[in-house]
């Protein structure tokens, strides 16, 4: 199956044998993303909000290196590490968002890399 690995100039390397997101036949797969600071490497500080913010910033620089935007994102997965931050988490992704909305799975984990509080990553058509 041939592939084709996508690497933003504008984001940390990642921290592991992985790829920042991988073409193959027409699509485009995200790996995870935390709200890490591409300039340091190290986690924005901030509440579910700054940090949701943060991780969808630094999802579209990988799109934006891949030829796309938010709006050719057909699934994201959201992983949070408290459930109870759902509905301050889904107030920032709304703004990032439109109609028809990707589809979507958020789950509860009990920890992300750097101490994230939020990671997402994403499949683009």
């Amino acid at each position: 199956m041939p592939r084709d690995a996508v690497v933003p100039d504008r984001s940390a390397p990642p921290v592991g044998p992985f790829s920042p997101a991988v073409r193959s036949h027409g699509l485009t797969f995200l790996s995870g993303v935390v709200a890490e600071d591409p300039a340091t490497g190290v986690l924005v500080s901030g509440d579910i909000g700054v940090q949701t913010d943060k991780v969808l910033r630094n999802l579209s620089a990988v799109l934006e290196a891949a030829g796309k935007t938010l709006d050719d994102v057909v699934r994201v997965g959201v992983y949070l590490t408290d459930m109870s931050t759902f509905t301050a988490m889904n107030a920032v992704y709304e703004r990032y968002f439109r109609e028809p909305y990707p589809a979507r799975t958020a789950i509860g984990v009990a920890a992300l890399p750097l101490g994230a509080a939020v990671e997402m990553d994403a499949v683009i058509g």
